[in-house]
């Protein structure tokens, strides 16, 4: 446990994606099993305690503290694991903890009755960094600046391994990993992982540049389809067991049974998940209504019915077509739904253009009467390829004066607003860090802004007065009215009348926008 803390001390600390991918390699290649493999699970949330809960702590903590006391601090920290590590009333640090191992066990076996007292035990044996990062452990609320892409990359630089061959396995893994280790420090095969058990890498398109790549490309060489706005998913279904994945890995299927439940035939499917009767997508607004919910309710599945956009193909059957070119993989899609119709599933139109500027207009009366993002474009002859290849895929928005940013900061808002962090500093990729563009506090509603709030003080790194600093996981769908340069902001971008579009719960922060990207904005004010 006490490699572990060090591990989620340093993590916590520095900001550096390098030196945080530094410390997960040699910690990974250091620890042994099956300690490393539990610590994997952890930092990537794929451990969880069933009585192990925040109250549960709160409760043990209260039991020592003056429950005033106790509020007042937390507050001011803004994050319980910190919270507890420094008000704790027992001075520890002389017995050793656990490992991982015995410590899941513990947690796993312990009856809830009895669980205050064991937490109680482990906190007065740890020192203050090992009772932070045991309350870390046990709620997995880690908030340290790690994903599970970056434990991935940090297993793959270990091991000399592709990132990708261990993300074509990942998901048909189980903690505490075991196999996944001996494969990756050669000591067993690959694991063998059935297609339909695990979630396959999606393929990704690059914004496209009207001034650059529309003078180089053939539109005879293109299809275009609406750009649907809704998250993209990921549909398994094989032998009557249908699975549904966000684009980041994440199993949502327990939050839409009625599109699950009514899937039949096998293939591995790519599309977009919207809510809508007959068909017809209502306003993402509606969709966030389902969105982040471990269950639906009876009333969401009446008034928001889901359904699934399909525009790709990765397996018909067993087959996997992946490496076909687009236009094969459209015809084995429409044969597919030709003998399969579904009630939750339709195909989504391709758009018929006769060049960039018919495509264009035809993009701008989409946004301005039907309300479109604006139209996907890709390439007939490319294959399914995982991550974003260039030239294959493109996204042509409706209005360039729109970013995904990432949230960095958040401030106390006035009257109404004083109790809630409702002002927020987004930034952008440069290289590896993130560089603030502009600050924003409206474009949400009301319940918008109590997730948000919420949100804010769960993930919370550092305060300062007012202001909070919270992990960069939050990516914010940014709309401004134009960009200029500033010698004011560290990123040298300042926006005009910016505002929150919407919030993107289901993008990963490592596809915000870049710096070089918002060059484009300049430009084009």
């Amino acid at each position: 446990m006490r490699r572990f803390a060090q591990l989620m001390e340093l993590l916590a600390l520095t900001p550096s994606r390098n030196r945080k991918l530094e410390a997960l390699t040699q910690y990974f290649a250091e620890t042994p099993d099956p300690d490393r493999g539990f610590a994997l699970a952890i930092l990537t949330g794929a451990l969880t305690f069933k009585n192990v809960k925040p109250a549960i702590l709160r409760d043990v903590v209260l039991a020592e503290v003056d429950p005033h006391l106790f509020g007042l601090s937390y507050d001011y920290v803004g994050d319980l694991g910190e919270t507890i590590a420094l008000i704790w009333p027992h001075h520890g640090g002389t017995e050793p903890l656990p490992s991982l191992a015995d410590l899941v066990e513990l947690f796993n076996m312990t009856s809830k009755s009895e669980l205050p007292r064991l937490i109680g035990s482990l906190l007065t044996r740890a020192s203050i960094n090992e009772r932070w990062a045991l309350v870390k452990f046990a709620t997995g609320a880690l908030r340290i600046g790690v994903n599970a892409r970056l434990a991935k990359t940090a297993l793959a630089a270990m091991s000399g391994k592709d990132l990708q061959e261990i993300e074509e396995v990942w998901n048909g893994l189980s903690v505490p990993y075991t196999d996944l280790f001996d494969w990756l420090s050669g000591k067993a095969e690959r694991p063998d992982i059935d297609h339909t058990a695990r979630f396959h890498p999606l393929m990704l398109s690059n914004p496209i540049d009207e001034g650059k790549d529309l003078e180089k490309l053939d539109p005879a060489d293109f299809v275009a389809e609406w750009k649907w706005d809704g998250i993209r998913v990921q549909l398994i279904a094989s032998k009557g067991r249908v699975s549904l994945f966000s684009r980041t890995g994440d199993d949502i299927a327990a939050a839409f049974p009625d599109v699950t439940e009514s899937v039949f035939g096998d293939a591995v499917l790519d599309g977009e998940l919207l809510v809508g009767a007959g068909f017809e997508p209502l306003p993402f607004n509606d969709l966030q209504q389902r969105l982040n919910r471990k269950v639906a309710t009876a009333k969401h599945l009446a008034d928001y019915p889901g359904f699934i956009r399909v525009y790709d193909m990765l397996f018909d059957g067993n087959e996997d077509i992946r490496a076909l070119p687009w236009s094969e993989r459209r015809q084995h899609l429409e044969r597919w739904f030709e003998k399969n119709p579904q009630t939750r599933l339709d195909l989504s139109p391709v758009l018929s253009y006769r060049d960039w500027e018919d495509l264009s207009e035809i993009r701008r009366r989409g946004a301005a009467e039907q309300g479109h993002e604006g139209v996907m474009v890709k390439l007939r002859s490319a294959p399914y390829l995982p991550g974003r290849p260039k030239g294959f895929w493109y996204k042509w928005k409706r209005d360039p004066n729109v970013v995904d940013a990432i949230l960095m900061y958040a401030q106390r808002g006035h009257g109404k607003r004083s109790s809630f962090y409702s002002d927020y500093t987004f930034g952008v990729w440069k290289g590896n860090e993130i560089v603030p563009i502009g600050k924003a506090y409206f474009g949400f509603t009301d319940e918008e802004l109590k997730q948000l709030d919420k949100w804010v003080r769960n993930n919370t790194v550092a305060s300062f007065g007012p202001v909070r600093e919270v992990s960069k996981e939050l990516v914010f769908e940014v709309a401004f009215d134009s960009a200029q340069q500033s010698g004011r902001h560290k990123s040298g971008i300042a926006l005009r009348f910016p505002r929150i579009s919407r919030i993107r719960w289901d993008k990963p922060a490592s596809e915000a926008a870049t710096l070089d990207e918002m060059q484009a904005f300049l430009t084009a004010s």
